[in-house]
């Protein structure tokens, strides 16, 4: 459903994409998972027409973007990271607006809409400026289908807005994926990963792996070492300061650790620990997530 082949973009003298290639296939969900300034909204804005490629090029069900880019808008839905919707006008106002310039109704298309206007439609008086997050967001999605799209494009839509709306919100998605729409959605939060079907893990305009989640994981081979005390500042320099360190990152309240060649044992690191007077210290190997493999992948990257 979408053909992306060598895509290159630059802003003078950043290279925001690198040869980008992947492929959507048709009622898939796809993840297109990195940091802020990856490359991420680069590409989706080429994909919906509003950015010319410096080289390559992407199709959408057929469609070439920079060629067919009219016949492309009527057949995609784009929801932009940032919350773009007239303001000052109703809830009701925006989704009739956005009706209107693809020729159809509101009432047309409720069906689609349906199970997630619900939520809404108490306010539908409302200015969408004085709209939750949560709200907002599910206004933009609805905005987004009212034309009945073939694919929709969400650039980072669950930033800013809290944990329940974030779950309400990927369940949403996967109602919508059995309508057979092929959703393609960035996000920065490696734990929204595991919600799609396939993934691709970017950084600095570059694809560093596709797969599934669940195969991503599975290829990556080190040994993560979990490791948590007191002082997680000291922690974390006392963990970089060990002889046999190859890399060690903060996640939450832990820091994972991975030993040159995998041969420190968790044991080796609890007795360097205590040493340097550490309390309360946990030492466990864990299974590499989603996170261990895009920072091990995005250090390899950069070396």
């Amino acid at each position: 459903m979408i053909e992306i082949q060598n895509i290159s973009k630059s802003y003078k003298e950043v290279k925001a994409l690198n040869e980008i290639s992947l492929k959507v296939n048709n009622g898939e969900l796809f993840g297109l998972i990195g940091p802020d300034g990856a490359g991420k909204t680069t590409l989706l804005r080429i994909l919906t027409t509003l950015l010319l490629p410096d080289s390559g090029s992407a199709k959408m069900d057929g469609l070439e973007v920079c060629k067919d880019f009219k016949k492309v808008r009527h057949i995609v839905g784009y929801m932009p990271g940032r919350f773009s919707l007239y303001q000052d006008l109703s809830v009701e106002e925006n989704l009739n607006f956005f009706a209107t310039v693809f020729g159809t109704t509101a009432d047309e298309n409720y069906d689609l809409i349906r199970d997630i206007y619900y939520q809404i439609e108490p306010f539908k008086k409302r200015r969408a400026g004085k709209l939750s997050g949560g709200m907002k967001q599910k206004l933009a999605l609805s905005c987004a289908l009212i034309h009945k799209p073939k694919i929709l494009i969400l650039d980072e839509p669950t930033t800013g807005v809290d944990a329940v709306s974030r779950k309400e919100f990927w369940e949403m998605l996967k109602n919508l994926q059995k309508k057979d729409i092929t959703i393609l959605v960035s996000t920065p939060y490696m734990d929204e990963a595991d919600l799609c079907d396939r993934v691709a893990l970017i950084q600095s305009g570059q694809i560093l792996d596709i797969d599934t989640p669940t195969r991503i994981t599975e290829k990556f081979s080190r040994r993560i070492i979990q490791v948590h005390a007191q002082n997680m500042y000291k922690l974390i320099n006392d963990l970089r300061a060990f002889e046999n360190t190859e890399a060690v990152y903060a996640f939450g309240q832990f820091a994972h650790f991975t030993g040159k060649n995998d041969e420190t044992e968790c044991n080796e690191l609890d007795t360097y620990l205590h040493k340097l007077g550490h309390t309360n210290v946990l030492v466990e190997e864990i299974h590499p997530g989603i996170e261990d493999v895009f920072m091990h992948l995005m250090e390899s990257h950069n070396r």
